[in-house]
Parts: C-alpha cells; structure tokens; sequence
C-alpha cells in the first residue's frame, strides 16, 4: 500500500460561478472527467464513483478568524487541532508555537518512525537554501516537518537527476523566474508520470503546489486558471500510471482561497478531499474523514501504522 499526498495550497469548494471561481471556468478535462463531468465547487461534494471519492473537509474547526497556512498545515501533518491548541489561526510560515509542535511529532516522522518509506518530492533551488543560511528566509511548515523528520530536502541536482519534482510541475519557472539554463523541462503530462514514478519508490510520497494559493491572493483569473490547466494536465499524466490496486492518491487542502477571486484574503469555504484508488482502499481511508485533523490518522491507518501523534 502507497499514499501520494498532492497538497494543493489554497483551494476551497466554492460557487460555481466562473466570474469569480477559476474551478468553475478553468479547462480541467481530466479532474472533470474524474467527477464524470462535474466541476471541484461546493455543490459537486460529496461524491463517489469507481475511482474516486470527493470529501468536503472542515478548515476553520471552531477557531476565531479564517483559517491560515501554519495553522491548517500543521494540522494536515500532526492530525492535531493546532488551532484549538492555540487559540488561534496563524499563517503564513510558522511561530515558534507552531513550529515546536511539528518538531515534537509529524507524519514524516511517524512513517519514518515505523521502519517505513518516505519522501518529500519538490526540489529548491539554490537561493532558497541561500536564505536559509542567511536567516532572510524561514522555513513553511511542509518543508520543516520534513526537515525535523530527517529528511533532506531535494535541490537542483536532485532536479536534474529527476529525483524531485519543481514546485510548478514542469520547470519552466526556474528558467523565466530564477534564469537558470540547464533545467530539464517537463510537459505537464510528463511531470504528472514522474510523480507516479517517484511515488512507486516510497510508502508516502508529498508534493506541495503553492501555486495556487499565490494566484488567488493575487485575484487573476487568467493566471489562476492557466495554474490550474497545468495542474490539470499532471494530474492527467499521473492518473495514467497510477495502479489504483496499489495505493492512493489524495489531494487536499490547508485553506479556501484561490475559488473566490472577489477577495485577496483566505475564505472559512470546507477545502475539498479527493481519493483516488481502488474502492475498498478509499473507504478504509474516509472512515469518519470529515475535517482536517482525520488526514495524517487517515494515511497512517492506511499504511499500517498504529501509532499516532499526539501532543501532551
């Protein structure tokens, strides 16, 4: 049994209006085609047929104010209500709070932990280890439950060895953003493959796409929908050579934010879950899913693994 984890920064179920919900204009045949025809907006959710399962999952778990990434990401990666903990949402990269609750017990220390295989698939480039040498830069809270978990985190090598995956899927950002030349880039279709292939290797497979919860805090509907044709297309590619027999595919959020451009800020909107696998692999894993604290119990179940993290 595998999980590959495609967390996808920022997405909640919104309208179905394309004025304002890149879900609900943007092409993305192979999701809808998923969805047997349907858009990823609130009215679609809940939804089963015989690859996928579509969960709406509470974001905002009781706490005051909108939901934030450190707050939400820690929780899809302890099973933990961090925010409870707290008192509070906080975002974007982790407190010192936050912070040393991810050190004391994640996901990648729990696979680890059990004898078990895992690995976080985005490569950074050399100026994001630049900054954190130089203090300039902190870490989020993916790449830091990672880190404490003893995971190296991959870099341009591992890029062009094609050990890792960009954070835009195909690398063509690090050519126009970052100028750097010698990158292999991958269509979207083959970026989607790859993930399949890296996945294969491991128990738990992680790739984040922060992408989309830049587009949305920038409310541009025209990038935020090419970002989601992208996306679109990998997915495509992935679900081409994923073995549903063998492991699961989720895709989930921290957040609403990219379905409603009429705000800058994130929205209390449930973020979606889909599962992607083989029936009796996708009811073993929703049993009693219905917020973001039951992810990381949902993939350890799911792996095997009895212990949970729990924070005295």
């Amino acid at each position: 049994m595998k999980v590959l984890f495609l967390f996808m920064d920022g997405i909640g179920l919104g309208e179905d209006d394309p004025a304002r919900n890149p879900f609900a204009k943007a092409a993305m045949p192979h999701l809808q085609a998923l969805l047997d025809g349907r858009r990823l907006v609130a009215a679609a959710a809940p939804y089963s047929n015989a690859r996928l399962d579509l969960l709406s999952l509470d974001a905002c778990l009781g706490a005051p104010g909108m939901p934030q990434s450190a707050t939400g990401q820690a929780v899809l990666l302890t099973g933990q209500d961090i925010p409870a903990l707290l008192g509070y949402h906080y975002g974007p990269k982790p407190n010192p709070e936050i912070a040393a609750l991810l050190k004391r017990g994640n996901l990648f220390q729990a696979v680890l932990q059990s004898g078990r295989r895992a690995a976080f698939l985005n490569a950074y480039p050399p100026r994001y280890f630049d900054g954190l040498a130089s203090g300039r830069r902190l870490y989020s809270a993916i790449p830091l439950a990672a880190d404490s978990a003893g995971l190296r985190l991959l870099t341009i090598d591992d890029l062009r060895a094609g050990r890792a995956i960009s954070a835009d899927l195909t690398g063509q950002g690090w050519l126009d953003h970052l100028g750097l030349t010698d990158i292999p880039i991958l269509s979207a279709q083959q970026a989607g493959r790859r993930l399949a292939q890296l996945a294969q290797e491991v128990d738990l497979a992680f790739f984040e796409y922060w992408l989309s919860d830049y587009a949305g805090h920038a409310q541009d509907m025209e990038s935020a929908c090419s970002i989601l044709q992208t996306f679109d297309q990998a997915l495509g590619g992935l679900l081409s050579a994923w073995d549903d027999s063998e492991g699961l595919i989720v895709i989930t959020s921290d957040h609403g934010n990219l379905e409603d451009l009429h705000t800058r800020r994130h929205t209390a909107n449930p973020v979606p879950a889909l599962l992607i696998g083989a029936p009796p692999l996708r009811q073993a894993f929703s049993e009693g899913l219905s917020d973001l604290t039951g992810v990381t119990p949902a993939i350890l179940r799911s792996l095997g693994i009895a212990s949970s993290i729990h924070f005295d």
